[in-house]
């Protein structure tokens, strides 16, 4: 069986992956796969707020243990907080514990190499080897003076705002920028607030008070509504609201307007284009908006599209010898500041640009295009590839429908990676056209599978 998806382990608590049985083999596992590789055993935990990451930090505590490798704990820590920490502490691994956007009542585990990035392929496959044979015959523990210790980092949390702080020029100061954040009552709720007060802003918060069980709960960056309200009523510049690991961020403008991941990158870009810092192109995926291609081509830019997943963004970087890409969902990579996506660390490139353009968030986006999308999941019976979808009809109706857009717009169908949907896409210039248009071919796809 495969347990791990383009982001780690996930699935619902307390049923099948995300029992605490499986946590103690998968600890388990992971620290007899690094006890083979090498003599580094220390594991870094981190983990998100929800109340399930108690019992699941003891369990993985307890697996490592028994494997002999020590674990370092952090307490609730942003996700690229435990991959930055993972490879400043020269630990052989680290694990996070976070369902990121989804409600409280989901949790996953997400790995990382030594140097802080998504762990490879093939210490991935050595894992699984090594968990199916744990969850069949039963965990083999080494000799009791050999068990793992634990210990606890009490000072993590400022680590982490001193690195986020280093990511923007020395000079920079962000006073005279009054912001919003919406931390989603997550693992940001404590050092977004003090990376942005200490670097001079005035800072307003909100969904800053977790209680275990209200991760995400309409608010953050998938919620950013209660955002947009609140920056109107704050007279603030810009708001920013994370996902409830920290990954993420989504910006508000002065106007109560949503600024998605896709216009973050062209902000940063442009900027960093104008400063020679632009190493090569950017890289988006099939859901980049098409007026992000087509803003960044009217600058010369390269430009380049992958898999939905921003580990795929991350591998299409790395081949190029690129730094900057992400997905709308605002994942954004800037790899010349950190080892994978970080919220803090976006939105700190873009208030940088603020202060030193001295202009407003608008006017930064102004010139990039976006284009209306719509999406319609059209549920099936079980979970489909990509070859199911070459039915006569829907090759028929897809030409169709990409002949009436023509240069104007696209179209993406895809089976979901995790559930049993496939997504229909369609963004043009005209929102009714894109709308009526989805539909159509969503109601093909439906019937034909």
């Amino acid at each position: 069986m495969k347990y791990f998806g383009t982001d780690g382990v996930r699935g619902r608590v307390g049923q099948s992956p995300m029992t605490a049985e499986f946590v103690l083999q998968f600890g388990w596992a992971v620290g007899t796969v690094l006890a083979q590789s090498g003599p580094q055993k220390r594991v870094v935990i981190g983990k998100d707020t929800r109340i399930s990451g108690y019992l699941f930090e003891s369990a993985l505590e307890a697996g490592l243990s028994a494997a002999g490798a020590d674990s370092i704990l952090l307490g609730p820590m942003p996700t690229p907080a435990v991959a930055h920490l993972t490879h400043s502490l020269g630990a052989a691994a680290g694990i996070v514990i976070s369902a990121s956007h989804n409600p409280y009542y989901d949790n996953g585990l997400k790995l990382f190499s030594s140097q802080g990035e998504k762990l490879g392929d093939e210490l991935v496959v050595a894992i699984e080897r090594r968990l199916e044979e744990g969850l069949s015959s039963g965990m083999d523990m080494v000799e009791a003076n050999e068990l793992g210790r634990a210990v606890r980092i009490d000072d993590a949390v400022g680590r982490y705002i001193e690195f986020c702080k280093s990511t923007v020029r020395p000079t920079t100061l962000l006073s005279g920028l009054k912001c919003v954040l919406d931390c989603a009552h997550g693992a940001t709720y404590r050092i977004a607030p003090e990376v942005f007060r200490e670097l001079g802003a005035e800072v307003v918060t909100i969904h800053d008070k977790p209680d275990g069980l209200n991760i995400n709960e309409q608010c953050g960056s998938t919620h950013p509504q209660a955002l947009c309200e609140a920056v109107l009523a704050h007279g603030a510049h810009l708001g920013m609201a994370f996902d409830g690991d920290g990954d993420r961020v989504i910006l508000v403008d002065a106007a109560g307007q949503v600024v998605d991941g896709d216009q973050i990158i062209y902000v940063l870009a442009k900027a960093y284009q104008a400063s020679g810092r632009l190493q090569g192109g950017v890289v988006g995926t099939v859901m980049s908006n098409l007026g992000l291609e087509q803003g960044l081509a009217a600058d010369g830019i390269p430009f380049e599209r992958t898999s939905v997943g921003d580990r795929y963004v991350h591998e299409r970087l790395r081949a190029r010898g690129w730094t900057l890409g992400g997905e709308a969902s605002g994942h954004i990579l800037c790899l010349d500041r950190s080892q994978t996506g970080c919220g803090i660390v976006s939105a700190l490139q873009v208030c940088e640009q603020l202060i030193e353009q001295q202009c407003g968030l608008s006017e930064l986006v102004a010139d990039m295009t976006c284009y209306p999308q719509t999406m319609v999941n059209v549920p099936v019976s079980a979970r489909v590839d990509a070859d199911r979808l070459n039915t006569p009809a829907i090759e028929s109706a897809l030409k169709e429908v990409e002949s009436t857009l023509g240069d104007s717009g696209r179209v993406v169908l895809r089976p979901s990676g995790t559930e049993p949907l496939v997504r229909v896409m369609i963004e043009g210039s005209d929102q009714a056209q894109v709308q009526r248009l989805t539909e159509a071919l969503a109601e093909v796809v439906k019937q034909s599978l």
